[in-house]
């Protein structure tokens, strides 16, 4: 992606042996792994679930999770009370060794970009995007089950920022933002349906939710992949 530089990262996805695992995705990171909790006590604290050393967001935002870097038996256990058994967790970086009764569903390399200038003064613009929010949640719920750019739930919406392009009244497209670790904002969910990809729609989505993170005085993290999923079919 043009405006972006690559680097390394690790996420993890676990739950509780209690219940079979369901299905699920890798949890992207930001910037900084030990930053991931930040936004649950600060941008996003209105959200944030839970007590002791655990926190979450609600099932219906997001399955990402927070816990402090040195993990202990009290950790688990705080996060076992909060999620419960049979609840897929994920965390941004390897969480180390996973107690018995955790099961860890998966665990992969990955590739976290981090935003140059280029990113949101580079390329053409669309004129014809749109702000999404409550209205267009099922839509939005409906493009992301059919291009699977990563977890997105039926108030995902609430997390802000997210902007999407619509042909035939229907939406095609969208990218929105998510984690709000201190100074810096993930840019996710950045899809586009199979029938309109080659438009350059999703990376004017990209670049239009760049400039708007960079009007407030933050930086953008552009989408992160999978190793074996590097390059974003969206864009």
């Amino acid at each position: 992606m043009a405006g972006a530089v690559a680097i390394e990262r690790a996420g993890d996805v676990l739950t509780h042996r209690e219940s079979a695992p369901t299905a699920t995705a890798l949890a992207p990171s930001t910037p900084s792994t030990t930053s991931l909790g930040r936004p649950l006590t600060g941008a996003h604290a209105h959200l944030a679930q839970g007590t002791g050393k655990a926190l979450r967001y609600p099932p219906d935002i997001s399955p990402i999770v927070a816990i402090p870097p040195n993990i202990d038996d009290e950790v688990w256990s705080d996060l076992h009370a909060l999620v419960g058994p049979g609840v897929v967790v994920a965390f941004a970086g390897e969480v180390g060794q996973v107690p018995d009764e955790w099961e860890l569903v998966f665990r992969g390399a990955g590739v976290q970009l981090t935003a140059t200038e280029a990113l949101w003064t580079d390329g053409p613009r669309h004129d014809d995007i749109v702000e999404l929010g409550k209205a267009d949640a099922p839509e939005m719920v409906d493009l992301v089950a059919r291009t699977e750019p990563g977890p997105f739930e039926a108030r995902t919406y609430l997390l802000g920022g997210y902007l999407g392009i619509r042909r035939g009244g229907a939406l095609v497209a969208m990218a929105g933002e998510r984690l709000r670790p201190p100074g810096w904002t993930e840019i996710s969910a950045v899809c586009t349906d199979p029938d309109h990809r080659g438009q350059g729609l999703a990376s004017a989505l990209v670049r239009a939710v760049a400039g708007n993170i960079r009007g407030a005085r933050r930086h953008p993290v552009p989408p992160y992949g999978t190793v074996e999923r590097q390059c974003h079919p969206a864009l």
